[in-house]
């Protein structure tokens, strides 16, 4: 029976990545696409970034492919305008996905392309585990009187079930990253995965990091990370951060998890308003997002790995779109990675 995957382009370069990644998708068997409109494309519509439909009918997939969402048409500093932004947050917490998983694993092909030496991402391999429903994103937020707040709140329950993710994913090493020292959350946070590692992991090694020095560690350091365990707003920042070790954000997916419902799974890189169009968006990362979406879900970790080999392949074959100071098209990469599938 075929897979029910819906897929969202959403806006900028998000339609010229996806298609291609559908074509990939294709050579590992029968899939049923389902595209809706999301993000900009959606309030251009329908005057809301998701709407109820397409929530249902992502809640009902096996699966959710989404590209890109965003881009300074839909930027607006009015409270009360839709944002594209709100239909990531719709989706995340409609579909109950509280862990954002973003591997960061620098290729040897690529070592040169870091803003980095080699000698210092060299063996680079991290994992960071972000919680994705909670925190200042989600807190009441609002304005009155000269006067702007927004609210950061956790629960006992979101640190665990967030923790347990990462310490089921460490090898070595859970980097527990926070603001103890000035946050209340934080402290809170701390205390919670502290008593979840004493009880539950103790095999694992657990560290706690302030967020400033986890910031400067990855730069310094990145070898030293296993799996980074971190809430909302510190994840969201270090992620981003982490995803240049690789010497281009286009190189980066991510998977987003919760419960018994559909993951969704994407490229941790914006919708890039300025080379949309042109055919030379990097696909990578799309392609290395559907890969996680055949491993975490929909059980298929054998086509998982052939289609992250094949991207391997490609890049050591000499593989370079324009962000890794190449030439490639958006074509000509996908060609290249399709060429590595048939081999």
């Amino acid at each position: 029976m075929a897979h029910r995957v819906v897929t969202l382009p959403g806006d900028g370069i998000g339609p010229e990545i996806m298609a291609p990644t559908l074509e990939i998708l294709g050579r590992f068997g029968d899939f049923d696409f389902e595209e809706h409109s999301f993000g900009g494309a959606s309030i251009d519509a329908h005057g809301v970034a998701l709407t109820v439909d397409t929530l249902g009918a992502c809640a009902g997939a096996a699966a959710v492919l989404l590209a890109a969402v965003g881009g300074p048409k839909w930027d607006s500093t009015d409270p009360c305008a839709p944002r594209p932004e709100q239909g990531l947050l719709g989706l995340r917490q409609g579909l109950g996905l509280y862990a954002n998983l973003r591997p960061v694993r620098p290729l040897p092909a690529l070592y040169d392309a870091s803003p980095l030496r080699r000698e210092r991402i060299e063996g680079t391999d991290l994992l960071v585990v972000r919680e994705l429903t909670g925190g200042i994103y989600f807190g009441a937020k609002g304005r009155a009187d000269g006067r702007a707040f927004d609210e950061c709140a956790y629960t006992v329950e979101e640190i665990e079930r967030i923790a347990r993710i990462a310490f089921e994913a460490a090898q070595s090493r859970v980097s527990s990253v926070d603001k103890a020292n000035v946050l209340e959350t934080s402290r809170l946070w701390r205390e919670v995965v502290h008593r979840v590692h004493g009880q539950e992991f103790p095999h694992v090694e657990l560290e706690h990091v302030l967020v400033d020095n986890a910031a400067m560690q990855l730069i310094a350091a990145p070898r030293h990370f296993d799996v980074i365990l971190t809430e909302n707003m510190f994840g969201d920042i270090l992620s981003d951060e982490a995803a240049m070790l690789t010497g281009s954000i286009g190189l980066l997916p991510s998977a987003s998890l919760g419960g018994e419902g559909p993951g969704l799974f994407e490229p941790v890189h914006g919708s890039a308003p300025d080379i949309a169009g042109r055919g030379i968006a990097n696909p990578l990362a799309m392609f290395l997002s559907a890969a996680m979406m055949l491993r975490h879900g929909l059980d298929r970790p054998d086509e998982a790995a052939a289609l992250e080999s094949a991207v391997d392949r490609a890049l050591e074959g000499g593989l370079r779109t324009p962000d890794l100071g190449g030439e490639a098209t958006t074509a000509e990469a996908t060609g290249a990675v399709l060429s590595q599938l048939k081999e």
